[in-house]
């Protein structure tokens, strides 16, 4: 766990969070995607490996009002904190590998994840995300899992990634989550270089 920490932190020092493959200069699909989901504005929503994205910028702006951020990156919240201001004080803040995120009490309505999962080569991190993420997200509740699809890059960051369609993203998470949606993208990088994503809506049993 504290070699990945190292090396996202790594990453973070050496390149600005605008240079980085994923950012997005708007988080368009993730956001229709949380929209879509029928939940009051004052509903929890936790974004996983959220780091420095502007989503819970666009979510606040939309009115939504309890918010939560969980990154292993340190860098990576403190740069989110400072570009919001005094509104940082309105989101909560988890610096933890999700593979060790220890749940507050209370659960979340919906769950947004986009690139975490995709690095958990490892069966047992996985089967520990899925844990995590039944203890966190309330019955009746949304996740939404953005990935690489079968086609997108094998690699992301120096590290391997498994690639998803709607078979294997079933397969994860089967025994809780009822696969509802699936929306392609192909993100633009930086670099200018296309990446294929594939966003799946799961409904928490």
């Amino acid at each position: 766990m504290t070699k990945r920490k190292d090396h996202w932190e790594q990453v973070y020092s050496d390149k600005s969070p605008f240079e980085v493959s994923w950012y997005q200069n708007e988080p368009s699909v993730s956001l229709r995607l949380i929209e879509n989901c029928p939940l009051e504005k004052d509903e929890p929503i936790i974004d996983v490996g959220g780091g420095a994205s502007v989503l819970v910028d666009r979510l606040l702006e939309k009115g939504y009002t309890r918010l939560a951020v969980l990154d292993i990156s340190s860098k990576a919240l403190d740069f989110a904190m400072n570009r919001l201001g005094k509104k940082a004080q309105h989101v909560e803040w988890f610096e933890t590998d999700i593979t060790g995120f220890a749940p507050p009490p209370r659960q979340f309505s919906l769950w947004h994840d986009r690139a975490v999962f995709h690095f958990l080569t490892d069966p047992e991190d996985r089967e520990k995300y899925v844990e995590i993420l039944g203890k966190t997200l309330k019955p009746g509740g949304y996740c939404i899992i953005a990935a690489f699809a079968v086609g997108g890059p094998m690699k992301c960051s120096g590290l391997n990634v498994v690639q998803y369609n709607a078979e294997k993203i079933s397969n994860e998470f089967y025994s809780q989550f009822e696969l509802v949606g699936e929306t392609a993208e192909t993100h633009i990088t930086p670099a200018n270089r296309e990446q294929l994503f594939s966003y799946f809506s799961l409904l928490r049993k």
